[in-house]
């Protein structure tokens, strides 16, 4: 069997105020294949970011992963020393962050920081950094690269920021680039535009993706597999065709009634009524369950595991374990 290339099993964080302790990720567990193209969806405060921030070693100081592995080609990441991170950070794993003007550096130009990140792994003579940097920008879709590299990010429209960020995540070749909802603050041709760059661009270069985002529809044109998140559990996890074509939690049909069709007619939207739990790490059976349109009393005592329905298709939940919803 291949060895993925990112393995996340059992992660589990938790955060420690001075108002107590609550848990964002409870047991996480999602593979990323080579070349492969993976989407974690899920509504806002479900611990998608959270994921890709404990991978990268970046939770805030609050944060604290209590138990779980994160292994990059086999090689364990939790846990390494500061400096051996930073050497994985933007070389082996880079990542493109929902607001690239506040992921840049207001007072430096785009030129200035893009040799920054590539001088902190590759030590390259100055004409051939420079050179890198123009070719990445120009594959990146920038016309004018000399322009951007003396620009300022406030100097830069969203598009061509983002842009810039996806070269700057993609200057020393990752093997994986965890993109973060890197869409969400465009409108919707740039949206487009920036979804066949991310698709080109892998398909180019190789990379493997964690896509996070909130939107069904992109994930569904970019990702090959797709990663259910509810309140910081795996609730299902597809081949795409599959999950959209059969989605088994009740939580992942709920997702899907909730997107407005295209046909024009005028009806009312799906809702899926409650919210996320606020600590899940206090819940003792399924997490959706308060907000579940098909639960029993088996879902408020035993929380469900990951059962394999078909090739790929996993989902945790006792119904889709029996065949109920199927």
């Amino acid at each position: 069997m291949t060895t993925p290339l990112l393995s996340v099993d059992d992660l589990a964080v938790r955060f420690v105020t001075p108002d107590g302790t609550t848990t964002g990720l409870d047991g996480v567990s999602l593979e990323v294949g080579r070349g492969e193209i993976v989407g974690l969806v899920g509504e806002t405060g479900c611990g998608k970011t959270l994921t890709g921030l404990s991978i990268l070693g970046l939770l805030p100081r609050s944060a604290r992963v209590v138990r779980g592995s994160v292994r990059l080609e086999g090689d364990e990441l939790l846990g390494l020393a500061t400096e051996r991170l930073r050497e994985v950070r933007g070389a082996r794993v880079a990542m493109v962050f929902q607001n690239p003007a506040s992921a840049f550096n207001p007072v430096f130009m785009i030129g200035a920081q893009m040799r920054y990140v590539l001088a902190a792994h590759e030590r390259l003579p100055k004409p051939e950094a420079g050179q890198r940097i123009r070719e990445t920008l120009a594959e990146a879709g920038l016309p004018d690269v000399e322009r951007v590299l003396r620009a300022y990010p406030h100097q830069l429209s969203g598009g061509m920021l983002q842009r810039a960020m996806i070269a700057s995540a993609l200057l020393c070749q990752p093997q994986l680039l965890i993109a973060d909802e890197p869409t969400t603050a465009l409108d919707v041709t740039i949206e487009a535009q920036i979804l066949r760059l991310i698709r080109r661009l892998q398909e180019t270069r190789g990379f493997s993706v964690l896509f996070i985002t909130h939107d069904l529809g992109v994930v569904r044109s970019v990702s090959d597999r797709v990663v259910v998140l509810y309140a910081g559990r795996v609730a299902e996890t597809a081949p795409t065709p599959d999950l959209f074509a059969r989605p088994s939690h009740p939580y992942a049909r709920g997702l899907m009634a909730a997107v407005p069709l295209a046909s024009g007619r005028r009806e009312a939207l799906a809702s899926i009524p409650g919210s996320v739990p606020a600590d899940v790490g206090a819940v003792e059976g399924c997490a959706f369950a308060d907000r579940c349109p098909l639960v029993i009393d088996r879902c408020r005592a035993e929380r469900p595991v990951l059962r394999e329905l078909a090739g790929g298709h996993l989902a945790a939940c006792h119904l889709a374990d029996a065949g109920a919803i199927l």
